[in-house]
């Protein structure tokens, strides 16, 4: 049973990193190169989509992660719980405030402020693909050794 906790935790992480990842790879510097209305405009859906997804897969890798360092399998897991979850607040602190703005009805869409913000909450985004990708090595380490 603490092998599939472990193995949850390992899934539940690589998932949120990969769609973590692929959004500051692909997704976000592509929605950039369409202008800023255009990327304005695409990233409100995206946004509101990807956050109920990544919610409950940090949430599930958390708690599995944090589980399977409970039932004896080693500090690596609650390490990498620690990890993922910090996305969490870093999201809450780092990166609400940029959303927020970036989601005031009057906004104008096209402005160089709205620009700006996009491009910031891109490299604030990069930063919880790379915690995310750190969680994930540090549960698949954790799990090879179990």
């Amino acid at each position: 049973m603490a092998e599939t906790i472990g193995a949850l935790a390992t899934l539940a992480c690589s998932l949120f990193a990969g769609a973590a990842v692929y959004i500051t790879i692909v997704e976000h510097p592509a929605r950039l190169s369409c202008g800023t209305e255009a990327a304005a405009r695409q990233w409100i859906p995206s946004y509101k989509r990807a956050t109920a997804m990544q919610v409950l897969l940090a949430v599930l890798a958390t708690l599995a992660g944090a589980t399977r360092w409970l039932s004896g399998g080693g500090i690596a897991w609650l390490f990498g719980a620690l990890l993922i979850v910090s996305v969490i607040p870093f999201t809450l602190v780092a990166i609400v405030p940029t959303n927020s703005r970036l989601l005031e009805p009057r906004r104008d869409l096209s402005s160089a402020e709205t620009r700006h913000l996009l491009e910031a909450w891109g490299r604030l985004h990069a930063v919880r693909s790379l915690l995310s990708v750190l969680a994930t090595l540090v549960f698949l380490v954790a799990l090879i050794g179990s």
